[in-house]
Formats: structure tokens, C-alpha cells, sequence
């Protein structure tokens, strides 16, 4: 198992490289919101980090919106898309939902696949992902942490598109990903 050792004044940890999500400054990331604390949202980013959106972000400027104000606007447990504004390994990743088509995702199915993979699944100027959308019509948001949000009105080409993702995630090489990801979509039934 490959990691990274992060040494601080009073202790010592190992982050694993395989699998786990290391935050840089301008992904896009789906998370959770786990917790509400003072003007911030905490937030679940799949990743030994936790992501930390503040309300001034979401409410503008020297506003001091009010823990009701706060939950109304977003609540433990809603799906976020979100820009990694600023990470740095000293604490927490500012996270923020200002710009096109960020914010809360307020339906979907959720699918869970290793950070590794995610290039792979773009493909090349987005080309993969661009093939899944127009065989099944499914609308395709992805998460450089490993999470994919996958919306579409048609429940079999919705399977389609999740199998095709899913077929990304476990494909240990190349070898004719294009071909089976081609397959599960040529599929009639």
C-alpha cells in the first residue's frame, strides 16, 4: 500500500494513495453536508478531509445568516456540488458553490467509484462521458473525489448508464474499455 506520511509537531499519519481523494485547489468535487457549526457547512468529501463551505460563500458578503437561515438554505445529509476554492494541507478545503451549475443536487443516483478512475470515465476532452450521455440520455455530473451523479427519465437507459460507469471502476487496465462501455449501451432491452 502506497501513502503519503504527513508529519505535524505532535503526530504522525499516513494517507493512503490508492483509492482515497487528496484535495487541489479548483476541483469539483460532490460531497455531503454532515454537519452546520457557526456560519460554516462541514462536508463530507470523500476524502481524509473534510470540506468547509462558509456561509458568506452561499449568503455574500459580511452576512451573518442565522443557523435556521443556514439549514434552510442547506442541511446535513444534502448532496453539494462544489469548486475546491483553496487546499491546504494544514486544514480543512474551502469549498464554494458560486459558479455555473454548482450547488445542491436535488435528485440522482449516486454512484461511488475510485478517484483513480475518474480521468478514465472523462476521457479525452471529455469523449467518454459525452458517448454514456448520448446512448442513454442520462445527464452525467462527476466528482474528481470519486463521486458521480447520474439523472435520467428513463429507468433502463438510466441501469445502462450506471453499469457503464461502474464497468469503469472495475476495469484494472484499458484493455477494451471502450468496447464493453460500447457493449452495455448497444444493449436493447
Amino acid at each position: 500500500c502506497m501513502g503519503l506520511s504527513d508529519v505535524s509537531s505532535d503526530s504522525v499519519r499516513v494517507i493512503p494513495l490508492a483509492g482515497v481523494y487528496l484535495p487541489k485547489t479548483d476541483d469539483l468535487v460532490l460531497c455531503t453536508i454532515s454537519f452546520v457549526s457557526g456560519n460554516s457547512w462541514f462536508a463530507d468529501m470523500n476524502s481524509c478531509y473534510q470540506g468547509m463551505l462558509l456561509g458568506q460563500d452561499v449568503f455574500g458578503r459580511g452576512s451573518y445568516p442565522t443557523m435556521e437561515e443556514m439549514k434552510a438554505r442547506l442541511d446535513k445529509g444534502d448532496l453539494v456540488y462544489a469548486r475546491i476554492a483553496n487546499s491546504d494541507r494544514m486544514r480543512e478545503p474551502l469549498l464554494s458553490i458560486m459558479g455555473e451549475n454548482l450547488g445542491k443536487i436535488d435528485s440522482g443516483e449516486l454512484v461511488k467509484i475510485s478517484p483513480t478512475k475518474i480521468p478514465r470515465l472523462i476521457g479525452k476532452h471529455g469523449s467518454m462521458i459525452q458517448t454514456i450521455e448520448a446512448a442513454t440520455n442520462a445527464t452525467i455530473t462527476v466528482g474528481q473525489n470519486g463521486l458521480v451523479v447520474l439523472k435520467c427519465d428513463n429507468s433502463t437507459s438510466l441501469k445502462k448508464a450506471i453499469e457503464a460507469v461502474k464497468i469503469m471502476d472495475s476495469m484494472l487496465d484499458d484493455t477494451n474499455v471502450e468496447e464493453k462501455i460500447q457493449n452495455i449501451l448497444d444493449e436493447n432491452n
